[in-house]
Formats: C-alpha cells, sequence, structure tokens
C-alpha cells in the first residue's frame, strides 16, 4: 500500500538540500533542530541514570545498617510480647525476617573526648536476618556481642573520632540519670570494644554503636525489646506494607525507612524532580527550533503549495505535508538521542574511567567522596516520559507553521512565478 502523498511530500521536504543554496540552508538548519532535540534527550536520559545510580548506591549502603520497616510502642516503652509481634508481622508475604531491639541516644566518652550517638540493641543471632551489615559481621565483630559481656561494636569513623581501636575501653552514659539522696546522677557503664564496622554511609559509621540487647535494657531499663524490625522482599514496597501493618496493629506506631529518613528521601525526590524540569526545557528549546525550519521551508516552498492547492489539494492536506516534515525531524532527533543517552548510560562505568586516564583527571576522589566511581541506572520510568514529552514538544512546534502553509492563497503565491 502506497503512503498518502502528504507523507510522501512531507519526508521529501525533510529531506530537501540537494538543490539550490537556499534549500542547503533550511536543511542545514533543520539537521541543528534534530541534533539539539537529540543532544536535549541524551542529556536527560544520562544525567537522570546517574542520579538513580547515585540514589540507589545510597540507598543499598544506607539499607545493609538499618532495616526496611520497624514496629515499636508508641510510649517507648517495651513490647509486652515482641515474638507474637514478629509472628504478625510475618503473615505478610512481604516481610523475609524480623528482630527484636532497643534504640535510644546516648553519649560515649573516652577521657575527654565524648560523643553522642544512636546505641541500637541486638540479638546477634536474629539481626544477621534483618540487616546485611550484621550478616557481615556475624562471625566475627558480633560474635563477642554476649549477655553481660559489655562489649560494644562501633562505626569506623565514630571509632576514629575517638581514637579507639578493638579493645579499647569507652564509657556510655545514659539518658536520664538515678535519683540518689545527693542528687541525679548520672547512668553510665564501661564497654569494650569488640570491633569496628564501615557500612559506606558516613552518618552511621560516624553516629552508630551496636551492643546486646540484654545488656542495652538493663543499661537503659527496659524490659525488653522496644521495637521489631523487618526485612522485606522488595525494598520500594516498604510504604505500602508499612501502612498495611499498621491498619493491622492499631496499638503500634509502624514506620518505613523513607519515614525515618524522610529528609534525605525527599531531598532526593525533589532535585531529581528540578533536574528533570531544568533539562527538558533543553529539549523545549531545542524541539522549538523547528519553528524557524518550518516557517522558512513554507516561505520557500509558497509556490509548490499554491501549485498543490490549483490540483486539488485542501488546506488540511497541505497542513499535514508540513507537519509530517516537522513530526519526521522530532521522531528522528528523539530516536537518536534516546539511542545515544542509553548507549551512555548503560556504559558511564567504562566511559567515565577512560576519560579520567586520558585527562590524567580522578573525577570522584576516594579520599573525599563515599562514592568514588560513577553509577549509572537508567530506568524505564524515566526514560518513556523523556521520550514522550520530546515528541509532543516537537509536535506542539510544528502546528503554527502547518497552519500557516495551510492558509496561503494560490493565486498570490502565483503572481510573480
Amino acid at each position: 500500500m502506497k503512503m498518502p502523498y502528504e507523507w510522501q511530500i512531507g519526508w521529501r521536504y525533510t529531506r530537501a538540500g540537494r538543490a539550490g543554496r537556499r534549500n542547503r540552508f533550511i536543511s542545514f538548519i533543520s539537521g541543528v533542530s534534530m541534533l539539539g532535540i537529540g543532544l536535549g534527550v541524551a542529556a536527560l536520559i544520562i544525567v537522570l541514570s546517574v542520579m538513580n545510580g547515585f540514589q540507589k548506591e545510597v540507598r543499598e549502603r544506607m539499607l545493609s545498617v538499618i532495616s526496611h520497616v520497624e514496629v515499636l510502642e508508641p510510649t517507648g516503652a517495651a513490647l509486652p510480647d515482641w515474638r507474637a509481634v514478629a509472628a504478625q508481622a510475618r503473615q505478610q508475604p512481604q516481610v523475609r525476617g524480623a528482630a527484636p531491639f532497643i534504640a535510644t541516644q546516648a553519649l560515649l566518652a573516652r577521657g575527654d573526648n565524648m560523643r553522642g550517638l544512636l546505641v541500637r540493641g541486638i540479638d546477634p543471632a536474629e539481626e544477621a536476618a534483618v540487616t546485611p551489615l550484621a550478616a557481615q559481621l556475624r562471625d566475627t565483630a558480633l560474635a563477642r556481642l554476649q549477655p553481660g559481656a559489655w562489649q560494644i561494636v562501633l562505626g569506623q569513623e565514630l571509632a576514629r573520632q575517638l581514637g579507639v581501636a578493638p579493645g579499647d575501653s569507652v564509657t556510655l552514659v545514659a539518658p536520664g540519670g538515678q535519683v540518689t539522696p545527693a542528687g541525679v546522677v548520672p547512668r553510665f557503664r564501661a564497654f569494650t570494644v569488640a570491633g569496628t564496622f564501615a557500612s559506606g554511609h558516613y552518618e552511621y559509621d560516624s553516629a552508630l554503636a551496636l551492643v546486646h540487647i540484654e545488656d542495652a535494657a538493663r543499661l537503659f531499663r527496659t524490659d525488653g525489646p522496644t521495637g521489631v524490625q523487618l526485612r522485606l522482599a522488595d525494598v520500594n514496597e516498604a510504604r505500602a506494607v508499612a501502612q498495611q501493618l499498621g491498619a493491622a496493629m492499631p496499638n503500634l506506631l509502624v514506620r518505613d525507612w523513607t519515614r525515618t529518613n524522610a529528609a534525605w528521601f525527599d531531598a532526593v525526590q525533589i532535585e531529581k524532580r528540578l533536574m528533570f524540569i531544568i533539562l527538558t526545557l533543553i529539549v523545549a528549546v531545542a524541539a522549538f527550533n523547528l519553528v524557524s525550519t518550518l516557517v522558512m521551508t513554507v516561505t520557500d516552498k509558497r509556490a509548490d503549495i499554491a501549485i498543490l492547492r490549483t490540483l486539488g489539494a485542501s488546506p488540511r492536506s497541505i497542513m499535514g505535508i508540513f507537519v509530517v516534515q516537522g513530526a519526521a525531524a522530532g521522531i528522528i532527533g528523539t530516536l537518536g538521542g534516546t539511542l545515544g543517552g542509553l548507549l551512555v548510560a548503560f556504559n558511564v562505568g567504562t566511559i567515565v574511567p577512560a576519560i579520567e586516564r586520558a585527562l590524567n583527571v580522578n573525577f570522584l576522589p576516594g579520599s573525599i567522596y563515599v562514592i568514588n566511581h560513577m553509577p549509572s541506572d537508567p530506568q524505564r520510568g524515566d526514560i518513556v516520559p523523556i521520550v514522550l514529552i520530546s515528541l509532543l514538544l516537537a509536535l506542539l512546534a510544528t502546528l503554527y507553521p502547518s497552519w500557516r502553509a495551510s492558509r496561503v492563497n494560490p493565486a498570490e503565491a502565483l503572481r510573480y512565478e
């Protein structure tokens, strides 16, 4: 089946450039427009893929230390029966592991050096099913956390700040105090450093300590675990699972990792949206370059339009010819940009090191940044909207010049031909 003549003529105008200086100039402008759309689309895909890569890398390091969902007593007291809570949570198909914990703020001192930190009391045997960090340390540092041994595992950066190493003694000062005839006396306890951990996330490496849950209960005077940590099969379902568990356990506080790290999570989402808007404007500028291309084409093809009108072409057909021309340029630019962007996004791990070697530079020094490589994670949820928006902008850019072409008066156009 033959294509409609509007498509044939529109495609022919898109490829115009072999005859006449003016046609070559119009073809050049059209090529620049397509190149601009392609570069804008490629830039959007590459930048959002790299942002997704950084987000995924930081999230994985964060979730190697913390759980996906926490179930807590709202008052901060101990759970009456944490095993019953864990058993009820495991009825949710997404839950893959559960472990008790106690978490509270405290002070850690070594001589005159003192740091605030989060102390988490854990059961080493149960914790390995909830956090990858505990699974890594289960046979080393966490194996030394025995009830009554008063051992503590510190984040690597926290240990460096305090100047301690495994085997050294530190003093843990609990919040609140003990009322005596002499007044309120702080409660504190000497701990021996059993080891250190490095999660790759500064917030936890510099302000987190792990102790045995029974030692934590005795020091902080709780009657048992104050919460249950849960590990899910799909981290992206954490918010939905937390809502379902909250409905099933109305007397308990259920929060997922996106709530406990809301500041970081919201900042990443806002930054990604703003970057999407900024780079979309680049695509919009390139797409609307098609307006000037089509206006010049309409001016150059006035005689052709007049002849087509005298042969019986309707204004709608004339408009369709130039819509096809602009849409073809937009489609070619968008597809080229998409392929180029995906090619770079999937090979960032190879391209960036090659550029670093060629220029003898290091974009992400390991001594400064936690992540010393350029990660990339192209996602369909980003790429499909980029392609659709680019095509829509290109189509919108064709409407006015095409309408102008359909309004050409054949008699006026042929008067001086």
